[in-house]
């Protein structure tokens, strides 16, 4: 488990560092404008790929571990969940290509994004989820990422290459599927099913896919809200900020990914007392890795924002300051959802708090939108985030020690704070290099040493 938690960290955090490396270099040569346009086509693609995998990547996953055992339930099971997934993709596909045709602002972004969404009607990432078997999807996918990193720095030259960098993000989810399903057949046996082999899946699933809606108006449609309330430019500015605040995002929502199928096979097995134990251990970890994560990056912006993006990106650097302070309620209610709320079936409670976080969201969008632009968008992810993460807790708070967990993870991030105060405040020092490298420096040895010395403190007692 520790292994597939450290194979699924790696891909999740390759997945934003990669782009991020190629940052810099697409924010020089497309500026912010050109950014906005190719993040406004995605969003709006990515909006039609929600309704093709519905709730699998919960569901899915939930449902294969708790039959992987037995392999003519897995066979079946895979094949009557992925035949509802196919049925969904013509019909999304299709209503697709109407939007392109007749409302999408720029046609051939638009007809781009439709490889995206054929690579979606592919994706059985759930299954293999499903299956615990992280090395090969993080494999795969780790060359796949790098070969699009190869091919953004040798096509793109110019903001005229936009429809290139366009064609090369979507040609690279595509390949990963493809290979992906070489390797079904190692896992299962294809079987004919019947109509009602499918529907037997169509209402868990499909109340499973109300709350990834509801995320949705808070992750996605804050771009398309930019977009239609502000300017491109502004969705640029948000874009770039999104991609450095999810790295504590992903590499948390790893832990969920792995423990969301192990916790679903032990509730089927009876196990239930073991997996309340792997709830705080999951909670302290998560709370370590986003608080560090958010206020380090905090700490750092002012420097960082000039160096990575270059002139004209200025305003990220209070983006990001907002945003990646929503990771620490993302981590917190991703343990709460995977490990505790989907395993045990209580999907009334996640659907409530999503719808209750994406209601925050676009009412502070719009009303903040229209005055802070991109700032306004920030401030309601954050707020809208907190609303999850402070329901979810509360309606568990008989079923689980919410006070204990509270009381242990409280000293990791009184320690993140004090790192943030200390890096925030080191001055600048001849340049905005030296001085981002001195401020790393700083942080990591002032969090590590007070780590290691509560540590020490709290095993001595």
């Amino acid at each position: 488990m520790k292994k597939n938690f450290l194979y699924n960290a790696f891909y999740n955090v390759l997945t934003l560092i990669l782009p991020l490396a190629t940052t810099p270099y697409i924010s020089r040569i497309m500026g912010a404008e050109k950014i906005g346009i190719y993040s406004y086509a995605y969003s709006i693609a990515t909006y039609f790929g929600l309704f093709i995998l519905l709730g699998l990547n919960n569901y899915g996953n939930r449902t294969i571990a708790s039959v992987r055992d037995d392999k003519e339930k897995l066979s079946k099971t895979f094949c009557s969940i992925y035949a509802m997934q196919l049925i969904m993709s013509l019909i999304v596909i299709m209503i697709y290509i109407f939007y392109i045709l007749f409302m999408s602002s720029d046609h051939l972004m638009a007809w781009i994004q439709l490889i995206y969404l054929i690579s979606v009607s592919l994706d059985i990432n759930w299954f293999f989820f499903g299956m615990e078997q992280f090395k090969l999807t993080v494999t795969r996918n780790t060359v796949i990422k790098l070969l699009n990193l190869f091919f953004i720095f040798l096509l793109v030259k110019s903001k005229s290459d936009l429809y290139i960098y366009g064609l090369i993000m979507v040609c690279g989810p595509l390949l990963s599927q493809l290979i992906l399903w070489m390797f079904i057949n190692k896992y299962i046996s294809f079987k004919k099913i019947s109509l009602s082999d499918i529907f037997v899946h169509i209402k868990p699933n499909l109340t499973l896919f109300i709350p990834v809606v509801a995320i949705s108006l808070y992750t996605i449609m804050d771009r398309i809200m930019l977009g239609m309330m502000s300017s491109m430019t502004e969705v640029g500015y948000y874009e770039n900020s999104n991609k450095l605040t999810q790295i504590p995002v992903m590499a948390i929502s790893s832990l969920g990914t792995v423990m969301l199928p192990r916790i679903s096979n032990m509730i089927s097995n009876g196990k239930r007392k073991e997996s309340i134990q792997y709830i705080e251990k999951s909670l302290i970890i998560s709370v370590i890795l986003s608080t560090s994560m958010a206020f380090g990056l905090c700490a750092l912006s002012k420097e960082f924002v000039p160096i990575f993006y270059g002139n004209g990106f200025e305003k990220c650097k209070y983006v990001i300051s907002i945003l990646v302070l929503s990771s620490i309620f993302v981590s917190w209610a991703n343990v709460i959802r995977t490990q505790y709320l989907i395993p045990n079936q209580k999907d009334k409670i996640y659907i409530i708090s999503v719808f209750l976080g994406a209601f925050v969201n676009v009412i502070i969008n719009f009303i903040l939108i229209p005055k802070l632009m991109s700032i306004g968008a920030a401030i309601g992810t954050i707020c809208a985030e907190f609303s999850v993460c402070a329901y979810q807790t509360y309606k568990i708070r008989k079923e689980l020690d919410i006070k204990l967990y509270i009381k242990k993870c409280v000293p990791f991030l009184l320690i993140s704070i004090v790192m943030y105060i200390i890096v925030f405040y080191v001055p600048l020092i001849r340049s905005n290099i030296i001085t981002l490298i001195i401020k790393v420096l700083v942080g990591v040895i002032v969090y590590v040493t007070m780590l290691i010395i509560f540590c020490k403190k709290n095993t001595s007692r």
